[in-house]
């Protein structure tokens, strides 16, 4: 190697060299987000297996083959219940993120009597288990005759709890000048929260899509209980049924289940970008 470029490489040596934290704090990430990715590797792998190599622990395929996304594609309604958990999860996730937040709004800007009474009861309501919600929900959805139906699958969760806990903790840190201002410039209610309180808590939205999205997309045991009707189920549900008391052809849920991740990448990474820009624009407002 030539002088110059031992020259060049020196000061990272230098920097490396005095910063003992920071190559041990690389050092944990890196292990970190090897055994993170160990099971998602696992499951692409195993999706790539015929039947037979399934129970074998190599990652890598001996005989790789697409047979498997081919069959869950072609020989199963995979498509149809990929649509049914991308309709419910994202009008799920559009519902919370306005119900919530104009709730959050006006528990956070509004004065009015009662306002911490109705805070704290819709507090309590994060600590009632879901496994307790779901008798009452199903005699709910079956009295008004949402069993089997989109719209049976989504009502528990178009307004949630914890997003209107977030959402006003959030808008408490938005000034109130700026909400004293658009009145003075003749703006309505609705249009101060639409167009000057909601953009400013642009991080806050963020992570609640994010959460109530994943949340939706995994769902398991309520769209069960509440579908009957094959053409209805969502992805995990219909992963599941690939599955009985004899067999699991584990090759087939790998293949769905590397499919069904998809998605959650996207959302994940199209709106970890405004949470990051949120935070980044604090730390200069500051």
């Amino acid at each position: 190697m030539s002088q110059a470029a031992l020259d060049a490489d020196q000061p990272w040596r230098q920097r490396l060299a005095a910063s003992p934290g920071r190559v041990l704090a690389w050092t944990l990430l890196v292990l970190g987000a090897i055994v993170m990715m160990t099971p998602l590797a696992y499951m692409v792998a195993t999706s790539l297996k015929p039947p037979h190599e399934v129970y074998e622990i190599n990652i890598v395929p001996i005989e790789p083959t697409f047979e498997n996304y081919t069959y869950i594609l072609g020989n199963s309604p995979f498509g149809l219940w990929f649509v049914n958990s991308l309709v419910t999860s994202t009008l799920v996730t559009l519902s919370v993120l306005f119900f919530d937040s104009l709730i959050g709004y006006t528990l956070a800007k509004f004065t009015f009597r009662g306002r911490n009474l109705v805070f704290i009861a819709i507090l309590t309501t994060l600590m009632i288990p879901t496994e307790m919600l779901i008798v009452p929900w199903y005699v709910m959805a079956k009295n008004f005759g949402w069993l089997n139906s989109y719209w049976g699958i989504m009502f528990p969760g178009l307004m949630t709890g914890f997003g209107v806990f977030l959402m006003r903790q959030f808008f408490m840190g938005v000034p109130d000048d700026y909400i004293h201002a658009a009145r003075i410039d003749g703006l309505g209610e609705f249009a101060i929260f639409w167009q000057i309180a909601l953009p400013l808590v642009t991080p806050a939205l963020s992570a609640l899509a994010i959460f109530t999205f994943l949340g939706n997309w995994t769902a398991f045991l309520w769209p069960l209980i509440v579908t009957s009707s094959r053409e209805l189920y969502t992805l995990p549900v219909g992963l599941a049924s690939f599955s009985n008391e004899n067999l699991t052809a584990w090759e087939l849920v790998m293949a769905g289940a590397t499919i069904a991740t998809l998605p959650t990448l996207v959302v994940f990474v199209v709106f970890q970008r405004y949470i990051i820009r949120g935070v980044v624009l604090a730390g200069l407002k500051g």
